[in-house]
């Protein structure tokens, strides 16, 4: 009986994948009639039956596009419903990502094809659907493709980032999430991103406590304590003057908005890491005044969080 159980269950799965989500509930309806308490086949069936329901609304949406960005905004709705239900079942999620991410992507295929000149969005979601389909070469292609288009844009570098550790390119990886999670934190799709590089920090992160938002902005500030986020670089004259603009700005916030403290706090502390590791990397320094500035960021860092000071100094 449980042999023919995973059989049905691996073909529900494989239907699935192929897109025919018809098929594979129906498979799986077949299998829930053996052992209507099986814990996968349940599982499985409320995962399905989500989407399926969902999916419906397709009908009221008239433009391709407009479809397949639907689709792709069920994900954070489906990850609370997964929070729901407790732990699940990574063949079946990954089954399921196949599945919505090749239906999302056809729409942004026609998408593509009735548009001239693209827009760095659309690029990002067909980039988005590729890497959820596995093919992270054409990935790479439509989101360096995003990426010269809009520059500096935190989700579009995150995905990115999240391609290229895929692909084992660890160095340029970790240079993009840096970069991402500096410019904005709270752009980056977590629950999306698919590589252990990132996944394993985020769990370090949320084993400290912090929430779900709350993670987006305390997680470069780990990347630096732990070594994740370890390629440096130095800032250009215009970067290093819009670095200290944004340290002055937020400095003003943690003194006089306690209320965004949980937000303006690791911000703070992230800029003053790459402050120092800006005067770190200074190839020249006339003045020989980059020791002195570090130490005085030192002790910025200090009064603010001491138990990071510590960590950060060690």
């Amino acid at each position: 009986m449980n042999s023919s159980i995973e059989r049905l269950i691996q073909e529900a799965y494989d239907s699935l994948k192929a897109s025919d989500m018809m098929s594979a509930l129906e498979t799986l309806e077949e299998a829930l009639k053996i052992d209507y308490e099986h814990i996968e086949v349940v599982y499985a069936l409320k995962c399905l039956n989500w989407w399926q329901e969902r999916m419906k609304q397709l009908t009221e949406l008239s433009e391709v596009q407009e479809k397949g960005n639907f689709i792709l905004s069920l994900w954070k709705p489906f990850y609370m419903f997964m929070d729901r239900i407790g732990a699940g079942y990574e063949r079946c999620l990954y089954a399921l990502r196949r599945y919505v991410f090749a239906t999302a992507l056809k729409f942004f295929k026609e998408a593509l094809a009735g548009s001239d000149n693209p827009d760095h969005q659309l690029l990002l979601q067909v980039g988005r659907c590729y890497k959820g389909c596995g093919n992270y070469e054409l990935a790479i292609k439509y989101l360096e493709h995003a990426a010269r288009l809009k520059k500096e844009d935190g989700a579009i570098l995150s995905e990115l980032a999240d391609v290229n550790a895929l692909l084992e390119e660890t160095r340029y990886a970790k240079v993009l999430f840096r970069e991402a999670f500096f410019l904005a934190p709270q752009a980056v799709d977590l629950r999306s991103m698919e590589s252990e590089l990132i996944i394993r920090l985020r769990d370090k992160v949320a084993s400290l406590g912090y929430k779900e938002q709350e993670i987006l902005e305390w997680l470069p500030i780990y990347g630096n304590l732990y070594g994740v986020f370890s390629v440096k670089r130095e800032l250009k004259p215009i970067e290093l003057r819009k670095l200290k603009d944004s340290i002055f700005s937020l400095e003003n916030e943690v003194k006089n908005r306690p209320e965004n403290l949980s937000f303006s706090k690791p911000r703070l502390l992230n800029r003053y890491f790459w402050l120092i590791d800006h005067y770190e990397n200074v190839r020249e320094d006339p003045r020989r005044e980059a020791p002195l500035l570090i130490e005085e960021t030192m002790l910025k860092i200090r009064v603010i969080d001491s138990a990071i000071y510590e960590q950060f100094r060690n």
